[in-house]
């Protein structure tokens, strides 16, 4: 028995390999026996402790935080739901009760 894949288009046992890809006799086809990489190239955004963050999740703040152009704060401890991921510098965007809509940094908070 060989241990070569069979055709992915016509189903034949004859494959070789050659080179960096396999090729079929019988069809001509030839295709790489490279793992198919995700074809998803979004960033992977992670918390401070390096968890993986999604879009729904819950997290909470790791550090007093200020609100750029008011006297507000956000401070340590604070749940932030429902999180959205978006590109960019600040790549949380939700909003916080008692504040309304913000974008945060990844790093500054811990996923609940």
């Amino acid at each position: 028995m060989s241990d070569m894949p069979q055709c992915p288009q016509c189903a034949s046992e004859f494959t070789y390999h050659d080179g960096l890809q396999y090729v079929c006799p019988e069809c001509a086809h030839e295709w790489s026996d490279a793992v198919p990489e995700a074809e998803d190239d979004a960033p992977v955004i992670c918390d401070a402790n390096g968890n993986v963050l999604a879009d729904g999740d819950t997290v909470t703040v790791i550090k007093d935080l200020k609100v750029k152009g008011s006297s507000s704060v956000v401070k340590v401890g604070t749940k932030v739901k429902g999180i959205r991921l978006v590109d960019g510098d600040h790549d949380i965007d939700c909003k916080i009760d008692g504040i309304g809509p913000m974008k945060l940094k990844s790093e500054f908070v811990k996923k609940a």
